[in-house]
């Protein structure tokens, strides 16, 4: 039998360099111990650095992700803000039972606990407070209400939205951010004592309550300062041209807020205490206006020789 074989003529694939290989593992001041993670990951960064770096990567499509300027990334909040994306509206969630009872409780572990909910009168404050905001237009072209998970906040949540129709799908609870202000050991105390917490309040914002060992933080003006800065970089970030409406457990947060939003001392956020059940619109005119720091306009016009 015959056979024949025809030769025809292929066409083999471009090949593909093969990475660079990974150093080899060792360690400098140890030979015989093993490699460490450490080591494996900065051996990688160093094998693919050359693929992210590469221009077809970062001209794919003509887009160039350093082209963006830092000062329009909106997730870069700080107070006094440039500019708000967004309208709130403040709310003090209503009397809560431990208040009803003249007692101060700020332990985030039980902040979902029923007996932390609104009390009688607690109901009827923040049924004046969802009126008030229906009176406002606060929620005409819809909105987001933003409360703390601590269980008065979530109720008067679901009361603001019930009386202004918008649906629970708006609500978004907070898990932290809108924590009650921790006052260490004055937990469970007489909450005539706190005044001695805005005396001290009023010397400096970084005096801390005296700690205790039950779990409830002991926070001062400005550790409370952080967490509500936080929360507004989220919500400029997440939001535009939308209404929020911020629904805290107590005052301070929403005190301590706003002094940053308008550039008032710190130490003097006590003087815009909140009521239980009240409601404040955030007022753009109020926010002072924004100044570059001389960094950024000063202009050298004859390098090297500046003036």
């Amino acid at each position: 039998m015959l056979v024949t074989t025809f030769a025809s003529k292929t066409t083999l694939p471009p090949q593909i360099p093969s990475p660079s290989p990974l150093p080899e593992p060792k360690n400098l001041h140890n030979p015989l111990q093993p490699f460490t993670r450490r080591d494996l990951l900065t051996s990688l960064s160093l094998t693919l650095l050359p693929f992210f770096t590469s221009p077809q990567i970062n001209n794919h499509d003509n887009f160039d992700p350093f082209s963006v300027q830092v000062s329009q990334a909106r997730g870069l909040f700080q107070m006094p803000p440039f500019r708000l994306s967004n309208r709130y509206f403040l709310v003090r969630a209503g009397e809560s039972e431990y208040e009803s009872l003249g007692i101060i409780n700020t332990n985030p572990v039980a902040k979902t606990s029923v007996d932390s909910g609104l009390s009688k009168e607690g109901k009827k404050q923040t049924a004046k407070a969802a009126l008030a905001l229906k009176a406002m237009g606060a929620c005409e072209a819809n909105c987001w209400i933003w409360p703390s998970i601590t269980q008065r906040a979530y109720q008067a949540a679901e009361i603001i939205a019930a009386v202004n129709g918008i649906s629970r799908s708006h609500i978004v609870p907070e898990y932290s951010f809108l924590d009650a202000r921790g006052l260490g050991a004055y937990e469970g105390k007489n909450l005539d004592s706190i005044s001695e917490v805005y005396a001290s309040d009023s010397l400096s914002p970084n005096i801390k309550p005296p700690p205790i060992d039950d779990g409830t933080p002991n926070e001062s003006v400005s550790d409370v300062f952080v967490r509500v800065t936080q929360l507004m970089s989220i919500l400029e970030t997440q939001y535009s041209e939308d209404t929020v409406i911020i629904v805290s457990p107590d005052s301070d947060n929403l005190t301590i807020l706003q002094a940053g939003l308008v550039g008032l001392d710190l130490r003097r956020h006590r003087d815009l205490s909140f009521g239980p059940g009240e409601v404040r619109f955030v007022d753009t005119s109020s926010i002072p206006t924004y100044k570059q720091p001389a960094s950024a306009v000063y202009k050298c016009v004859n390098p090297p020789n500046c003036s």
